[in-house]
């Protein structure tokens, strides 16, 4: 089944302890993004002390409800300029409460190659996250086969990734 919408924003709002995402791709086309990223591309940053949107509000709340958010992005060196922007949210992100993790590839096999990117709902729930080659989003995707190989994945990313604070920091291996 696929999610779009009120049941994509159901599924994101409504889990009961945690949602966790894999990210692979150095780059996401996402169109609202197109003018943060040039003006990230011209110079302008946020400040991370004093940024404020609905996302790290939502993050904020998820967090003090009990609940957690994190996810894990696989990534190369040199970044990409897409994950260098995404880092500069990652940063107020992490502060709001998502627990972000950096899988760093460069100079070791990839332990999740060929694993798509998936969203993990309270560890009972995958959606699969379709993309062309070139980052657009195709679709989300309700998995409906048995979620273990995807908590395997989970286990995995996390095991062999490193919060991002500490990647951003020197930091790059588990």
């Amino acid at each position: 089944m696929l999610l779009d919408g009120e049941a994509w924003t159901a599924k994101v709002r409504g889990f009961k302890s945690e949602a966790w995402r894999l990210e692979t791709l150095p780059v996401y086309r996402v169109p609202s993004e197109d003018g943060d990223i040039r003006d990230f591309l011209s110079g302008q940053r946020i400040d991370p002390d004093n940024y404020s949107s609905g996302y790290t509000e939502s993050l904020r709340k998820i967090k003090a409800e009990g609940k957690t958010k994190g996810r894990v992005h696989i990534v190369t060196q040199p970044l990409t300029d897409y994950l260098r922007f995404e880092f500069m949210y990652y940063n107020v992100h992490s502060q709001a409460g998502d627990d972000i993790r950096i899988l760093d590839v460069t100079d070791r096999v990839n332990p999740l190659q060929g694993v798509p990117d998936f969203w993990l709902f309270d560890r009972s729930e995958v959606v699969l996250m379709n993309y062309a080659e070139d980052g657009t989003q195709i679709s989300r995707e309700l998995y409906d086969g048995d979620p273990t190989p995807y908590i395997e994945y989970q286990r995995i990313a996390l095991a062999e990734s490193v919060p991002f604070k500490e990647y951003v920091n020197g930091g790059n291996r588990a």
